[in-house]
């Protein structure tokens, strides 16, 4: 891996809590994060920072969390009693927060400092597989209501300057997004699932040039089955986040396998 720029991983987040309520349809992910988090750890320095676009988190116009401490938003239900009792208590990143909204700024949006809002769980359950200890400040971007492909690659582009900084930049989602699928094995077959996958695989080839691949996920609903894989794709989305913020470096497959019995992937460029 290099280390002068910081990672921007795409991980998918599973659903809700499960990841850490040893569900087996989740072992292979919580593993995969788990592992990746002490692999990250081993190879790159610590970092001042990390960035987290969560698919539960929309707005009008780009809203960044703007404390300095952070909570927790148990954005679930009917879950074990002691998933409301997950503890993530990272420091949160005012100023870091401030900064970001200058450069948005300048990229044409129109940022909003939220200094209330708490972590979802898009946001706390995959960091505490990837970085358990807490010891590094969170912030939170949320998607924009208007789920325009081509504008989120755009807020990725304005947060690219954060891995000169050595802040890492994460989309929290998932690559396959259908809740009655999930449960319901005859709606969506294997084969759909991986012509799908694919589709977004080759997307991000390296054989492809940058504004290629950006063509490629702004269509993304010319993918085989694209609607069946995400009736609606808010969590498909923090893909193109990481992708605009990425520009100029080659992304990795880091994971592709099942969750809940749907294939998903993970995605990290370095």
């Amino acid at each position: 891996m290099q280390t002068a720029l910081a990672p921007v991983l795409f991980l998918p987040h599973g659903g809700g809590p499960l990841p850490l309520l040893g569900d087996p349809g989740h072992a292979g992910l919580t593993r995969f994060i788990s592992n990746l988090g002490t692999q990250l750890q081993q190879e790159l320095s610590k970092p001042t920072a990390i960035v987290v676009i969560s698919a539960h988190w929309e707005e009008t116009i780009p809203a960044l969390t703007a404390n300095n401490s952070t909570h927790l938003l148990y954005d679930y239900s009917g879950f074990p009693a002691e998933s409301y009792q997950l503890t993530y208590p990272a420091p949160g990143a005012a100023q870091l927060a401030a900064n970001i909204a200058e450069k948005l700024t300048e990229a044409g949006f129109t940022p909003q400092l939220d200094k209330n809002r708490g972590l979802d769980h898009g946001v706390f359950v995959p960091l505490l597989m990837l970085r358990p200890a807490a010891d590094i400040p969170v912030l939170q971007i949320s998607l924009l209501k208007g789920l325009d492909p081509a504008q989120h690659i755009a807020l990725g582009e304005a947060l690219a300057f954060l891995r000169r900084q050595n802040i890492w930049i994460i989309g929290s989602g998932m690559s396959f997004h259908n809740m009655q699928a999930f449960f319901r094995p005859d709606l969506v077959s294997k084969t759909q699932v991986d012509e799908f996958n694919q589709y977004l695989i080759q997307s991000l080839s390296p054989e492809r040039d940058y504004p290629e691949q950006a063509e490629k996920l702004k269509r993304w609903l010319d993918a085989p089955y694209a609607r069946l894989m995400h009736p609606r794709e808010e969590h498909l989305l923090p893909l193109h986040v990481c992708f605009g913020a990425a520009k100029g470096s080659s992304a990795e497959l880091l994971f592709h396998d099942d969750v809940l019995n749907k294939a998903v992937l993970a995605f990290g460029w370095f």
